[in-house]
């Protein structure tokens, strides 16, 4: 996918802003469509397929925590959400709702548009292979994960994911039986800079482990290395 066939849908009522992140992306090779609140974007969705939602938490109407929740239902729509708070629990809450990432406002363009690249690069197939020598589809218990088509399957089931998410667990694999410290987790998967307080992370794993854990409480695959980071346990031992 090129940034010049790369649709992204901005959701703010601040007329002014998506003027100008519709002005800079378009600058940059996206195309951009800018609408008010949740029902202009339920209408245009209906009738388009956008490829990364900017979505403001500060709306008319359903707030933009209820439609990342609402996006997140229907399917892994990359979703990059604003806030005039800056605050960290709003922060942590749009992530657990299921956005890929977060920025407060106000923001330096350049910034957002690092966070856009990043998320979207997570769409791309990773070069990666498991035991059997596959480079696009690694296994562990009833677990299929398929690099190229960017899916988890549980016996055949399909697994909604996040991009963050898909590609949290696709680092882990790739780092089976070895402990990977949040550092370089946030590294892979984030690629720009971030505080040295960012929690993401964390909250992607919770996530990530009530999917496929059979038990949160005494997670098999993902375990916690206290004070050194995550350690993924290919085999699933209990």
């Amino acid at each position: 996918m090129t940034e010049h066939h790369t649709r992204i849908l901005v959701v703010d009522d601040d007329a002014a802003l998506r003027a100008l992140l519709g002005d800079y992306l378009a600058r940059e090779g996206f195309v951009v469509v800018g609408v008010g609140n949740g029902v202009a974007m339920d209408d245009w969705l209906a009738g388009h397929e956008a490829d990364l939602v900017i979505l403001d938490l500060m709306l008319p109407g359903e707030d933009g925590l209820t439609l990342a929740r609402r996006l997140r239902a229907q399917g892994d729509l990359p979703i990059i959400m604003l806030s005039a708070r800056g605050d960290d629990v709003d922060r942590i809450v749009g992530l657990e709702v299921g956005a890929d990432d977060y920025i407060p406002k106000p923001f330096n363009p350049r910034e957002l548009l690092a966070r856009i690249r990043a998320v979207l690069r997570r769409r791309a197939p990773a070069e990666s292979t498991d035991a059997s020598g596959s480079a696009d589809l690694l296994a562990f218990g009833p677990y299929r994960l398929d690099l190229n088509l960017r899916e988890l399957r549980r016996d055949g089931e399909l697994v909604v994911l996040t991009g963050g998410e898909f590609d949290l667990l696709r680092v882990l694999i790739a780092h089976a039986d070895r402990v990977v410290d949040r550092d370089h987790l946030l590294d892979q998967i984030k690629g720009y800079e971030r505080s040295p307080f960012d929690r993401s992370i964390d909250v992607q794993i919770a996530r990530l482990r009530a999917k496929i854990e059979p038990d949160t409480k005494h997670p098999r695959y993902i375990r916690t290395v206290w004070g050194k980071g995550y350690i993924f346990t290919s085999a699933g031992e209990a």
